[in-house]
C-alpha cells in the first residue's frame, strides 16, 4: 500500500493520477493527507525567490514589452551601501510579482473559459446542489460565528451579513451579479418585499430554478436576467446596490468588470464583493486537478487584489473572513454528498451520464476534501473569504476627478 501511496504522491498532479481518483479507492483519511502535502508545494510556488516564475507567466501571457522590463529581476539585488549589493527581500519580490500580475490581467479579456466554468459548475443539474448545499443551495462560504450553526444556519448567517454590509432596504433596486441558484435572490426579497431584486446568471438551469421557486413562495420583486457578464450590458445608472459573490474568481480583467458594475450602478450606489483568497498573492490555476476538473481558467485572487483596480469605484470598508467558515461549509457539504448519495445519483447521471455518475460523485467528494483542507491551512489565515464594498463617487466627486 505505501509504495502506491508514494506514486500517487509523486504523480499528484499528473492525469495518471486521475484516474485512481476516479475509482473512490483511495479513502479519505490519505486524500487529505495527499492534499496537505499538495498545498505545502502550491505555497512554495508561491513563495519568494519568484523572478523565474514571473518571467515565465509574462512570457506566457504574450507580453513581450513587460518580459523585457522584468528580466533585470533575474537576480534581484539592491544596494544597501554603495558598492555593496544585498538580496531584495522576499516581501519586495512577493510586491513586484504582485504589480507584474495585476499589470497582466488588465490586457486579458474579462474572462476566459467561460464554457467550461458554466460546464464544470453552473449549468447542471439542480438535484445535484440541491441534495448537497444547504436548504439556501449556497454554493458560497457560509457563515459559522460561533461555531455550533447548522448549515441551515451558517447559510442565512451569511446572507444577512450581506443585508447588513450593504444596508439594504426597502425601495432599493438590487442586482446580484451571478447569483447561482438564487439563494441571495429569493432570500433578500422575503426579507425586503419593498425591494426590486435582480439576479444576473449565464446559466438556464439557474434561471429556471429561481424563477419556479419565486413563484412558488409568490414573491414578485424577482427578476431574472440571463446572459455572460463579458459582453452584457445593465441598464446605466440603475441600481443602489450590487453583490457578487464567488464570481470574480472566474474573471481576468478585474479593471473591466469593475467599470461595468459602475457603469450599472448610480451615484453612490455601492457593490459588494465576496470571494476567496489567499491572504496575500494572487495565482491563476493552470494545471493540477482542481485546474482539470473544476476550476479551469480561475484565478485564486489575493485579499488585496481589488483594492487595484479602483480607476471607476472606490474602496469603503474592507473584511477578512477566516477560512475556517469555508472549511466548515465545505465539511458539511461532504456529509451531505456522502450521506444523499443515491438520491443525487439521477442527477449526476442527467448531467454526466450514466456511465459517469459514480465517477463524479467521487470528484465532487474530492473537491470538498481539497477545498476544505485549503482553507484550514494555518488555521484558515492563510486562505480565506475577503468582502470588500466600493462606492460609485457622487456626480460632483466624479467632474472633479475627470477636470483632475
Amino acid at each position: 500500500m505505501f509504495p502506491f501511496i508514494s506514486k500517487i504522491l509523486d504523480n499528484l498532479n499528473d492525469t495518471w493520477c486521475d484516474s485512481v481518483l476516479d475509482s473512490g479507492v483511495v479513502p479519505h483519511a490519505v486524500l487529505r493527507v495527499l492534499i496537505r502535502r499538495e498545498l505545502r508545494r502550491r505555497l512554495d510556488e508561491i513563495t519568494p525567490p519568484l523572478p523565474e516564475k514571473v518571467l515565465a507567466t509574462v512570457s506566457a501571457k504574450g507580453n513581450p514589452s513587460l518580459k523585457a522590463k522584468l528580466e533585470d529581476l533575474a537576480s534581484p539585488k539592491i544596494a544597501l551601501i554603495p558598492g555593496v549589493l544585498a538580496p531584495i527581500s522576499k516581501w519586495s519580490e512577493t510586491l513586484a510579482y504582485k504589480m507584474n500580475f495585476f499589470e497582466t490581467v488588465r490586457h486579458q479579456p474579462i474572462a476566459i473559459e467561460t464554457d467550461a466554468a458554466n460546464r464544470q459548475n453552473y449549468e447542471i443539474a439542480t438535484g445535484i446542489m440541491a441534495n448537497m448545499l444547504g436548504p439556501r443551495i449556497k454554493y458560497s462560504c457560509s457563515y459559522y460565528p460561533t461555531g455550533t450553526e447548522t448549515l441551515k444556519e451558517a447559510e442565512e448567517k451569511m446572507l444577512d451579513l450581506y443585508i447588513e454590509r450593504l444596508g439594504l432596504k426597502a425601495g432599493m433596486r438590487f442586482l446580484d451579479l451571478g447569483c447561482g441558484w438564487g439563494a441571495a435572490v429569493l432570500y433578500f426579497a422575503e426579507k425586503i418585499p419593498d425591494m426590486e431584486v435582480v439576479g444576473f446568471s449565464n446559466s438556464r438551469t439557474q434561471k429556471e430554478y429561481i424563477d419556479a421557486k419565486a413563484k412558488e413562495l409568490g414573491l414578485m420583486n424577482v427578476r431574472i436576467i440571463t446572459g455572460n457578464c463579458t459582453d452584457y450590458e445593465f441598464q446605466p445608472n440603475y441600481f443602489d446596490r450590487a453583490l457578487s459573490v464567488e464570481l470574480f474568481e472566474h474573471m481576468k480583467n478585474y479593471e473591466g468588470l469593475m467599470a461595468k458594475m459602475s457603469r450599472a450602478l448610480r451615484p453612490e450606489g455601492q457593490l459588494l464583493v465576496h470571494h476567496f483568497c489567499h491572504r496575500t498573492t494572487p495565482y491563476h490555476y493552470e494545471d493540477g486537478w482542481m485546474a482539470r476538473t473544476f476550476f479551469t481558467g480561475g484565478t485564486m485572487p489575493s485579499s488585496d487584489l481589488l483594492l487595484y483596480f479602483q480607476k471607476d469605484l472606490v474602496i469603503k470598508k474592507h473584511w477578512w473572513i477566516n477560512g475556517y467558515h469555508y472549511s466548515r461549509s465545505l465539511e458539511h457539504w461532504l456529509e451531505n454528498t456522502m450521506a444523499r448519495r443515491e438520491k443525487m445519483m439521477p442527477h449526476l447521471a442527467e448531467t454526466y451520464g450514466e456511465d459517469k455518475a459514480f465517477v463524479w460523485h467521487n470528484r465532487w467528494q474530492i473537491f470538498h476534501l481539497a477545498s476544505s483542507e485549503m482553507f484550514k491551512t494555518d488555521g484558515g489565515d492563510t486562505w480565506g473569504v475577503t468582502h470588500a464594498l466600493f462606492e460609485k463617487p457622487a456626480l460632483h466627486t466624479m467632474s472633479y476627478m475627470v477636470a483632475l
